[in-house]
């Protein structure tokens, strides 16, 4: 826990920037009927029948002291696919940094083996010389603040019906569009000190 807290109170450095990452898997779900319309004095109307057409899958990737973040919709979050947003975090997104200091909970995709199975060895080694892995403490994903941008993804863009992978992506790349354009920042507040005050009981009892 105090690996990742120490972390979030450097300062920014664009050659080492701190990245979190996570997923979240979202319910298909289309209409049975069409909503009514909204009318003077009435909100529009759905009806509480509804369709399930299965899942997908969003990797949100975040930058918290930059205030950029990328969604990227998926139709799965296995290896390949965690192992192909890392080869994106690397090349793409940040191609000149020197080490990418990536924070994430202990999902079993999220291991340099992922990178292994999906690449060449050659390439996969490549990749993880540019990344630092940072990992929350089991049941403290709370420390990942690529969930706190998860959450106001899911309150802002995905409170209502969405039917398919494609709606899906166009409305959470309009959602991240906006939330770069203005440059919003995660503020984290919670430090090292405040752990060893507010959490003792989960320091040894001789520390």
């Amino acid at each position: 826990m105090e690996d990742v807290l120490d972390l979030y109170e450097e300062p920014y450095d664009a050659r080492r920037p701190v990245v979190c990452f996570d997923e979240k898997s979202v319910q298909l779900v289309a209409e049975t009927r069409l909503p009514r319309p909204v009318l003077p004095g009435q909100p529009k109307r759905y009806d509480y029948e509804y369709e399930r057409r299965g899942t997908a899958n969003i990797f949100m990737t975040v930058e918290p002291l930059a205030g950029w973040r990328q969604v990227t919709v998926t139709e799965r979050r296995t290896k390949l696919d965690f192992a192909a947003q890392i080869q994106q975090l690397v090349d793409v997104c940040y191609p000149e940094a020197e080490r990418i200091r990536l924070v994430m909970d202990n999902l079993n995709t999220h291991k340099p083996a992922s990178l292994y199975e999906a690449f060449p060895p050659v390439e996969a080694r490549r990749l993880l010389r540019r990344l630092e892995f940072h990992y929350t403490p089991k049941h403290a994903s709370w420390l990942d603040m690529a969930e706190i941008e998860l959450s106001v993804l899911a309150s802002q863009c995905l409170a209502h019906r969405i039917p398919d992978r494609d709606t899906l992506a166009g409305e959470t790349a309009a959602w991240q569009a906006r939330r770069n354009q203005d440059g919003i920042p995660v503020k984290w507040r919670f430090t090292v000190n405040d752990a060893r005050q507010r959490l003792r009981h989960l320091y040894p009892e001789n520390s």
